[in-house]
């Protein structure tokens, strides 16, 4: 599973930084993208897909 960041959707609210912080980073601007190359780490898909649910601007797609 994998976690894609539309950086030009993104808004810096950090919602999902808060919420699943193994997968989402912020810059100093706080504009979220994936950690890494995305793949979100065992055990966290669940935080995963509540992140990308509750991004306020839907900037955040998560791929199976």
């Amino acid at each position: 599973m994998k976690a894609l960041v539309d950086a030009t959707r993104c808004q810096g609210m950090g919602v999902c930084a808060e919420i699943c912080p193994s997968v989402f980073v912020l810059d100093d601007w706080g504009f979220a993208s994936a950690a890494g190359d995305g793949g979100v780490p065992s055990g966290d898909e669940t935080a995963a897909r509540d992140a990308a649910a509750r991004c306020p601007e839907k900037a955040i797609t998560i791929v199976d």
